[in-house]
């Protein structure tokens, strides 16, 4: 695993069940193309999995 990982919000939540929009708010990203940088841990990482379709991840 990478130390972080650099997350970008590339598809609106709009449509998504609030579920999702909770976890991308939880991310830190509340505009369409912001980036954020965080750990890579389980915890992380199970989040994105939640909302995959929404983000872009990247290993740095």
């Amino acid at each position: 695993m990478a130390d972080k990982l650099r997350i970008t919000l590339v598809k609106s939540p709009i449509g998504a069940i609030p579920k999702q929009k909770k976890t991308v708010e939880a991310l830190g990203l509340k505009k369409l193309n912001k980036t954020v940088e965080m750990p890579d841990n389980d915890a992380v990482r199970g989040m994105i999995w939640h909302v995959k379709h929404l983000v872009k991840v990247e290993e740095i």
